[in-house]
């Protein structure tokens, strides 16, 4: 189906842009040099944006390696034909490692029971060492690496030569200012990368920053960097943003769509929605379009969530319903018209980390909670 006919079939639908990815992951390229490599994180349907889509739109750019959450996320990937290095970060029960070796997908391991089940496995995956450096949730303690390296060694060769690496994640990378915890982190990994080494194992790739730490100091940069919420142009925190984004720009690539279904007129004094949860003060166009909470439009947004239509914003009227909402405005509209959730709309924009303000979230929740349902089509 071509790209017009597919739009025509469509009631919402959510748009990544192709020369803004490009964009943003030129700018990590060069941010990163080129001996360091490169992966994507595109967990958790990469952010919303698409896990196959984006996926594969980061291969053609030359990306290095994928981050994903499960192995069920890398086989769906591997079935669309992705041959790059794949990375679970998320846990991976032991019924899956021998299907994680059968599809080169790399699995983590955080804990003395997951490594003795591994130790187990007839078919071993390649696997990375979780290290707690700080954030006190997946990962081995700098006070278990000895313990650790004993058992690894105790292992059969095929666990030994299956070793690749070691990593951490960092807990407050989000300030240029205050890299005080980051540091103490990554002094940490540091000391785990030397135990190991001393112990015999020299050729771990060795990684720890996302965003933040790519972003903040070249230092955290390591062998390799796992690039998330920058790959999609938005930033890990306003203080980021604040401090870096005159030096860096980057553009967010997604754009949520949606066709006017129905206008209707009311009158000053008609009560809108269910519950009555909102009486209008004066004659006006209702507008109807066919999202809600279960695409991921919060209810926390009701009566005052905006959208863009033919340029101009208009107001959540009363509750954000399933798989409905109304919009007010006093602008005339068109069935069929399209209106903008998410991006931009003529001069004006609607960014993801607004919609987080209003709603109360994080702009990463945002974009992550987009319906995997709703079509993805690069533009």
């Amino acid at each position: 189906m071509s790209e017009k006919r597919l739009l025509d079939s469509l009631r919402t639908w959510i748009e990544i842009d192709s020369r803004s990815a490009r964009s943003n992951y030129n700018i990590f390229r060069k941010i990163i040099g080129k001996k360091v490599l490169l992966w994507a994180v595109v967990k958790s349907n990469a952010y919303g944006h698409g896990l196959v889509v984006f996926s594969k739109l980061m291969e053609k750019f030359g990306i290095d390696g994928f981050c994903v959450d499960s192995v069920v996320e890398g086989i769906a990937l591997r079935k669309v034909g992705i041959k790059k290095f794949i990375l679970v970060l998320g846990s991976t029960l032991p019924e899956r490692f021998e299907e994680a070796a059968q599809n080169d997908i790399t699995i983590s391991i955080s804990n003395f029971e997951s490594f003795k089940k591994l130790s187990q496995t007839k078919n071993c995956p390649n696997f990375h060492i979780k290290i707690d450096t700080g954030m006190h949730r997946q990962g081995f303690y700098i006070e278990d690496i000895p313990d650790l390296i004993k058992k690894i060694k105790k292992s059969n060769l095929q666990i030994q030569k299956s070793f690749k690496g070691i990593f951490t994640h960092f807990a407050s990378a989000k300030d240029i200012n205050y890299p005080t915890y980051t540091d103490l982190q990554f002094e940490k990994i540091q000391k785990a990368k030397d135990l190991f080494i001393k112990a015999g194992f020299k050729n771990l790739i060795v990684h720890s920053s996302a965003t933040g730490g790519t972003l903040i100091n070249k230092k955290y940069h390591c062998d390799a960097v796992r690039i998330g919420i920058g790959l999609y142009g938005m930033w890990p925190s306003k203080e980021l943003e604040t401090q870096l984004g005159d030096k860096i720009k980057l553009k967010p690539i997604l754009s949520w769509r949606a066709v006017v279904s129905e206008i209707k007129k009311l009158k000053a004094g008609d009560y809108i929605g269910y519950d009555l949860a909102e009486r209008v003060h004066c004659s006006m166009n209702s507008i109807v379009l066919p999202v809600g909470y279960w695409h991921g439009l919060y209810r926390s947004l009701s009566s005052f969530g905006e959208v863009i239509i033919n340029g101009k914003r208009a107001r959540f009227l009363g509750r954000v319903s399933m798989d409905m909402i109304s919009v007010g405005t006093k602008y005339s509209a068109r069935q069929g018209d399209i209106a903008t959730l998410i991006g931009k709309d003529g001069k004006d924009e609607i960014f993801a980390w607004e919609l987080a303000q209003k709603a109360g979230t994080s702009h990463y929740e945002i974009v992550t909670r987009l319906n995997p349902l709703i079509e993805r089509i690069i533009v």
